[in-house]
């Protein structure tokens, strides 16, 4: 095991050259500045399989960092790229395809690690794996630090604080409800969800772990009370209107049980949780539910068949390493809504970002949980397997709060 202070680089960026990484490194050149290698500041690099590539994302961002090629695949090389960095922030999707070798290294070597993954199949196989590994290293391994699962993971932590300091209890029920969002998708994201389909396709047991909410907890807590699931148009009691299902709700619900699970469920064992997205009330509101939940349902029945997905990678979706331009990234936000019951009290809580969800807001909220997760003492969070919320807490709110433009609040 490399000692994590030893490390030439503070953090290392692997997969600098995704759409994502791109906007990442140029988010760590306005906080951190080129390097911080002689000026007392973040010491960072950037990794990718392509030198060419690596030499045009510095160039377009100034990031006059070193550049370190290394191909995901080669387990020689992400060792090398483990015992160079204090954590490793991974970009490099889909997951399941190439960023297995990267997580076995860091657990192996004691390095933290975070990545912006929303596979919980990938996930589950990780935290199988190389849980033990972890904890012997005191490698910190935290899955989804972006719009996949910040906001609801740690809008739950924080709605359940709120409650806890008002009520002297926690909330049995939150319900989160996106109230509105404007944002693009990337290439790497609709591969990301190509791939899992292809996996299913290939192993239809998958199904039962996609289908889990619990899928992503300790392995001998995989299971519980029964939890509510959006899937048709719904008036809902919670927000007041008709809500559809929210595409994200599959990962998000799945990594808040495992927070739950890790904290030991101080909310219950009979804790319910479930997301869906606010269509407005009355009878334009049931109307725009009933739309698009038949909109969702079409375009993941359609991926679902494999000649029609094999047409759609093809010819219709958006390639890997495209995505929202920089005007629409700015143009982008999104606002959440948290709807919580404890006891005989109701409260609720918002949570907003400033930017395109899945890339602008996502590419702050990724390095500002890297360098939260630098400075938790490793008393506080060692070794193993962590989510945000329970890896970093308060922390990790009051920087993105400081830094990333979300907010945290009670309504």
């Amino acid at each position: 095991m490399t000692s994590s202070n030893t490390a030439p680089f503070d953090v290392i960026i692997f997969g600098a050259t995704s759409f994502v990484g791109e906007i990442l490194c140029s988010y760590m050149v306005e906080r951190h500045g080129i390097s911080g290698a002689d000026d007392g500041q973040l010491s960072w690099a950037v990794a990718g399989r392509s030198k060419e590539k690596l030499q045009s994302v510095v160039d377009k961002t100034g990031a006059d960092v070193e550049q370190i090629v290394a191909d995901a695949a080669d387990a020689e090389a992400m060792a090398q790229l483990a015992q160079s960095a204090r954590i490793v922030v991974s970009t490099v999707g889909p997951y399941a395809l190439y960023g297995n070798e990267l997580v076995a290294a860091c657990a192996a070597s004691g390095t933290d690690y975070c990545d912006l993954t929303g596979e919980p199949q990938w996930m589950q196989r990780m935290i199988d794996t190389h849980h033990d590994a972890a904890v012997a290293s005191g490698a910190r391994i935290v899955h989804t630090c972006g719009f996949d699962s910040i906001p609801s993971d740690v809008g739950v932590w924080f709605t359940q604080q709120q409650a806890h300091e008002r009520f002297g209890d926690y909330c049995s029920t939150i319900a989160m409800r996106v109230k509105a969002m404007k944002g693009g998708v990337s290439g790497g994201t609709v591969a990301s969800m190509m791939n899992m389909m292809e996996e299913m396709a290939a192993d239809p047991s998958l199904r039962s772990t996609i289908a889990n909410p619990y899928a992503l907890a300790p392995a001998d807590r995989r299971t519980g009370v029964k939890q509510p699931n959006v899937t048709v148009p719904t008036n809902d009691e919670a927000s007041g209107q008709w809500v559809a299902p929210f595409v994200m709700a599959g990962i998000n619900t799945k990594v808040v049980h495992r927070s739950h699970a890790l904290a030991d469920h101080p909310w219950g064992s009979g804790f319910q949780y479930d997301e869906a997205m606010m269509m407005g009330a009355g009878p334009a509101g049931a109307a725009k539910a009933a739309a698009t939940t038949a909109a969702m349902g079409a375009s993941m029945g359609a991926a679902a068949v494999g000649p029609v997905r094999k047409l759609l990678n093809q010819y219709v979706v958006p390639k890997p390493g495209s995505g929202p331009s920089p005007d629409a990234q700015e143009k982008g936000f999104f606002d959440l809504r948290f709807y919580g019951t404890a006891g005989g009290n109701e409260i609720v809580t918002k949570v907003t970002g400033d930017r395109d969800p899945g890339y602008g807001s996502t590419a702050k909220m990724l390095a500002e949980s890297a360098t939260t997760l630098l400075a938790t003492e490793r008393t506080d969070t060692p070794g193993g397997f962590w989510t945000p919320s329970t890896a970093m807490g308060q922390p990790l709110i009051d920087a993105l709060v400081a830094h990333a433009g979300l907010t945290f609040e009670v309504l």
